[in-house]
């Protein structure tokens, strides 16, 4: 079954940043691209200001985001969905069946001092697929892929990704380690709990990945802080930060844990979130 690249589009900025990312991906991986917009069921059919119904105008923004995106990447084959309902239920629900899901860090609807917008955190660490937030800002897909290790399920499935990207881009993967502080060492407040990962471990388990890739060249650092700000200076050339939602430190019950969340929110890249193996 060859999934789509699923993309949820509303007009914005962001919006529009991830609509390119998920074409040029689809485009590079020969995925199908999908664009989905929803709808949501209280709004009014006819507006206000009576320029054309909101079904017309939602059918006009899906065509034009499809002839962007096709102009964008002619070879790529491009389908769309107009959908009614609420946005984080239906977005989960096309997540279910899709390769990967694309939002905007922010969408029309949010608060403009915000970094990431309700949907893209409602979304993270919840979706059965790869999760990418694009900023609109800054969208282009050059530049090395970073993954952050320690060792988890959800970081290697973190890895997995990354080197899927890097493989179809024929760039580097930068896989950053975090080596645990002292027990008593003090570190930035709102981090939550210190790392607790074996970075040794982690190291080992690059093996079977090279095995596995190897046509992609991976370079290892081992840093000595808290891997947020380590992971956000990387953000600034990487193309692409890669993070589990959540890793050894993270509480069980938790969909998303600190460093993901902090790493969403802090990252001057496009940020892809990993809740697990992929099906």
């Amino acid at each position: 079954m060859n999934r789509a690249v699923v993309v949820g589009f509303d007009g914005s900025p962001a919006a529009t940043a991830a609509l390119l990312w998920a074409a040029e991906d689809a485009g590079r991986r020969q995925r199908p691209l999908r664009i989905v917009h929803v709808r949501e069921p209280w709004a009014g059919e006819h507006p206000l200001n009576g320029v054309g119904t909101l079904t017309e105008r939602c059918d006009a923004l899906l065509e034009n985001a499809a002839a962007r995106a096709r102009a964008a990447v002619p070879e790529v084959t491009v389908s769309t969905a107009l959908v009614t309902g609420a946005v984080l239920p239906r977005l989960l629900s096309e997540a279910e069946t899709a390769d990967t899901l694309l939002v905007g860090s922010r969408g029309l609807g949010g608060v403009t001092s915000m970094v990431l917008g309700s949907v893209g955190l409602g979304l993270a660490g919840r979706t059965g697929c790869p999760l990418v937030v694009v900023r609109a800002f800054r969208a282009a897909t050059g530049g090395d892929v970073v993954v952050g290790d320690d060792g988890s399920s959800h970081a290697q499935a973190a890895l997995e990704y990354a080197l899927e990207q890097a493989s179809s881009r024929k760039t580097r993967v930068r896989v950053i380690y975090a080596v645990p502080f002292p027990a008593l060492a003090p570190h930035p407040a709102g981090y939550g709990p210190l790392p607790v990962q074996d970075a040794d471990g982690a190291r080992n388990s690059l093996a079977p990945w090279k095995e596995r890739y190897p046509q992609v060249e991976i370079v290892e650092s081992e840093i000595h802080r808290h891997p947020v700000p380590a992971l956000a200076e990387a953000s600034r050339t990487a193309g692409l930060v890669v993070v589990g939602s959540r890793g050894l430190t993270g509480l069980t019950s938790a969909v998303l844990g600190s460093v993901s969340h902090a790493v969403l929110h802090r990252s001057r890249c496009p940020v892809a979130v990993l809740a697990g193996p992929r099906s």
